[in-house]
């Protein structure tokens, strides 16, 4: 089994034993904390400090790229690619020869060379990695081969990028910040929504001290996929798999990971501890009886991922957030993002996006966010981003012109692979505490203490 695959999530006893495990959780947690299981990876890796130093790798003038995975989601990320000066994609890999056919045709007409096709099944990425010479590579595949592709594209010293999640297991997550470690290479989740408009104007608010000290913010992802799910093609082919198998925050990542940018997870603070709790799973079954004739054999599955996940974590310095899944159900599109500080609070939605700024806002009512233009931050301000289409909405392309530039340029990346096993490592986690009766469980520290020396993510320009 891979290690990104769907893992049962079973409890034992000895999860139970380990007290006072973070300093300063014994009082908030009432006594005991669901440890790590036992690893299985580099113990002498994790008993030591990640680098002191952020990692940064030498410039490079053309970033050239193998694609794995050029189904939906690849497909947009190779079309925004072609738009950012200082990429080429010269490899292609997909399991279905005809998307990778697409996927060279889109490079070939916007001016670049045809580039060479992998296409000998679901492991062809290990080829492509082997045999090209490449800068990065970046998959889009579905979730369980997002840590295979990563690790293999490492192992052959080639950076590496991922669609969200980075990992769906804890040892997924660690196999990651290890390969990462050991080969000097980039790993990089990409995860847009820590590029949208709102979420960026929101982070340059906190860093200019408008809200005050953050001492709690709200995210999640809130989207009615049922008809995705049991769709005949792309996710629907495997997404709904996950809710057989699992229940818990199978995608937490969209809306965890601007608030943690915001909270400085991992550069100043850490997350400590969670505890989580499902409701039944009702969704899909409704779904499934309504929409499908009777002589389908979807309609003898059986799911088990609760239909609302919702989660609580600590930080080490005692701040608080809230997050929470919920795709299954009838509901308008939502990743709430809500940040609250002694001097505002910061909130998108419902639309439109809004803030409440003690001694700016008057009486307890709401600010529109375009009264506060002064805040914008400077990545919104090019036109070029402000009229992207596709993309959702410019952030896409965003993402993925922040990830060449920090390359082209030798810097250290916005989001790294301490970042990616962070926030990924929640799907496993909130499983075990659902699976124990909401029980709090231990969140790894990833950067084994550099939180507390690594710099905040700093206010870029364009």
């Amino acid at each position: 089994m891979n290690s990104s695959d769907p893992q049962p999530t079973a409890t034992t006893r000895r999860d139970f034993i380990k007290l006072g495990a973070l300093a300063g959780l014994g009082a908030g947690v009432g006594g005991a904390l669901l440890a790590p299981r036992p690893a299985r990876g580099n113990q002498d890796l994790r008993s030591r400090p990640a680098p002191a130093q952020r990692y940064r790798d030498k410039p490079i003038d053309l970033v050239r790229i193998g694609f794995v995975g050029v189904g939906g989601m690849g497909t947009n990320h190779v079309n925004q690619l072609l738009r950012v000066e200082g990429a080429v994609i010269t490899a292609v890999c997909d399991i279905v020869e005809a998307h990778a056919r697409r996927a060279a045709d889109l490079i070939e007409k916007a001016g670049h060379p045809r580039p060479r096709l992998y296409t000998r099944g679901e492991r062809d990425f290990e080829r492509l990695c082997a045999e090209e010479d490449l800068d990065l590579v970046f998959t889009a595949t579905p979730w369980r081969w997002h840590v295979p592709v990563c690790v293999a594209a490492m192992k052959n010293g080639k950076h590496a990028a991922t669609e969200v999640p980075a990992a769906c297991t804890l040892e997924g997550c660690w196999e990651l910040v290890e390969t990462a470690e050991q080969t000097k290479r980039h790993c990089v989740m990409m995860e847009n929504c820590c590029y949208d408009r709102a979420e960026l104007m929101c982070l340059n608010m906190v860093r200019q001290g408008l809200l005050g000290e953050i001492l709690h913010a709200e995210g999640g992802y809130l989207h009615d996929l049922r008809a995705v799910k049991f769709a005949t093609s792309g996710e629907g082919l495997w997404r709904r798999a996950h809710s057989m198998k699992r229940d818990g925050n199978l995608y937490p990542t969209h809306g965890l990971g601007p608030v943690a940018q915001c909270m400085n997870i991992n550069r100043g603070d850490r997350m400590a501890y969670l505890v989580s709790m499902s409701t039944p799973s009702r969704g899909l079954q409704l779904w499934q009886q309504e929409h499908l004739s009777p002589d389908d054999p979807r309609r003898d599955e059986k799911y088990v991922l609760g239909d609302v996940n919702t989660t609580m974590i600590k930080t080490a310095r005692g701040y608080t957030i809230y997050l929470v899944h919920d795709t299954n159900l009838p509901r308008p599109y939502s990743r709430i993002h809500m940040v609250q500080g002694t001097r505002g609070v910061f909130r998108k939605w419902p639309a439109p996006p809004r803030v409440h700024i003690e001694g700016r806002t008057k009486g307890h009512g709401w600010d529109r966010l375009d009264t506060y233009a002064e805040f914008e931050h400077p990545l919104w301000k090019s036109e070029k981003v402000r009229k992207a289409t596709g993309g959702h909405g410019g952030m896409d392309f965003l993402e993925n012109y922040r990830l060449v530039e920090c390359l082209r340029k030798g810097l250290p990346t916005d989001m790294d692979v301490y970042d990616a096993a962070a926030w990924s490592c929640i799907c496993e986690l909130t499983e075990r505490s659902v699976a124990a009766g909401s029980a709090p469980v231990e969140i790894p520290d990833f950067t084994r203490g550099r939180w507390k020396v690594w710099e905040p993510l700093e206010i870029v320009s364009g």
